[in-house]
Formats: structure tokens, sequence, C-alpha cells
């Protein structure tokens, strides 16, 4: 059978201002996978995203960056998944995520936004939460006070490239991800770091 997921949404804030904050690690993911499969992103207005299409493991898939604020991505991947009919069940939502620390990378099914302000806004526009999502870790400030601090500066040297081998490690088992057989992509990416 065809693979399951057909839409990959890397969140994150547009404009050279935001390029390499913690924030936009979703981003990131997504330009190695275009990068890695030869796909270039070209910008939609009506889907206000940057999109590129690909082949992963003989699935066609949509890549999108939603040009919009990260509180505000709901609306650009809902949009593009009604055109396409891609149900919640074949959005790979790829974000950063705090409670992990740099170089770290999970795959989770389902379950509430955790605070993450693009979750929040996806989670009524696609009208549930039962979607995949791909959690890179970005580490904690250590305080809830500096968070919004933290996510929109540049990660250090070492956090970058702890971050970017982690994303090098989830684009390996991407064609597991995308054909359905996620409980192997679980155990390779869960172990290996």
């Amino acid at each position: 059978m065809a693979g399951i997921i057909q839409l990959l949404a890397g969140l994150g804030n547009p404009g050279a201002k935001y390029e390499q904050t913690r924030h936009n690690a979703g981003f990131w993911f997504v330009d190695e996978v275009a990068r890695q499969v030869n796909a270039r992103f070209k910008s939609d207005s009506k889907y206000k995203s940057e999109i590129a299409r690909c082949e992963i493991a003989g699935t066609d898939c949509r890549l999108q960056k939603p040009m919009d604020f990260m509180n505000r991505s709901g609306l650009p991947v809902a949009s593009l998944a009604a055109f396409y009919q891609i149900p919640r069940s074949g959005i790979l939502i790829v974000h950063d995520d705090l409670d992990l620390p740099p170089g770290t990378v999970k795959l989770k099914k389902d379950g509430g936004h955790g605070g993450h302000n693009g979750l929040r806004d996806l989670i009524p526009h696609l009208g549930g939460n039962d979607f995949l999502r791909l959690r890179i870790g970005i580490g904690h400030p250590g305080h809830r006070d500096d968070v919004v601090g933290y996510v929109l500066k540049n990660a250090s040297r070492e956090d970058r490239a702890a971050i970017d081998h982690a994303i090098d490690e989830a684009v390996k088992v991407l064609p597991d991800i995308v054909a359905g057989n996620l409980d192997k992509a679980m155990k390779t990416l869960h172990t290996a770091n």
C-alpha cells in the first residue's frame, strides 16, 4: 500500500530575521528534505506558504512552510490539506520542542499543544489533534519567563550542530514515516538519541 503521509508541514516564522532562530527548526527540516530529494519551494499566495512537491517512499508528497507567523500556522496548513483532500492522519507537522534537548528528535502521534503556539493554532483549524508530529529538540532556557526570547534567538553553534544532526537522523527514517511504518521509525529515532 502507498504511504500514508502526504503533507509534511514544517513550522517556523517567515523572514530573514527569524531564519536562524530555534523556533524555525521545522523549516530547517523541510528545507533539508527538499535539498535531499531535489525539490524546489515555490511561493503560493493562495495558501500563504512556500510549497514543494516531491516523492518519498513512492508517495506523492507536499512540503510546506507556512509564511504566516507561528501562531497563525493553522489556516495555511488546513487550507492546503483540504484542497488536496489530505486527512489529518496524512499530515506530519514538524516543530521545535523546548522539552527535548538539542540533538533529540521524537515522533509522536496526537496529543495536546503543550504550550506550542503553532500547534495551539493548528489543532482547531485541522479540527482535531490526531495528526503526526516530529518534535525537534531545541532545549529549554531554564525558566518559563525566558522562553520567548530563547526560541526567537539564534541557536549556539553547538546547539545548531546537534539540531542539524538530529534533522539528518530524522530524514533517514522519513521513508518509514511516510509509508506508515511508525513503530520502526520510532524505534530507530528514539534509540538513536
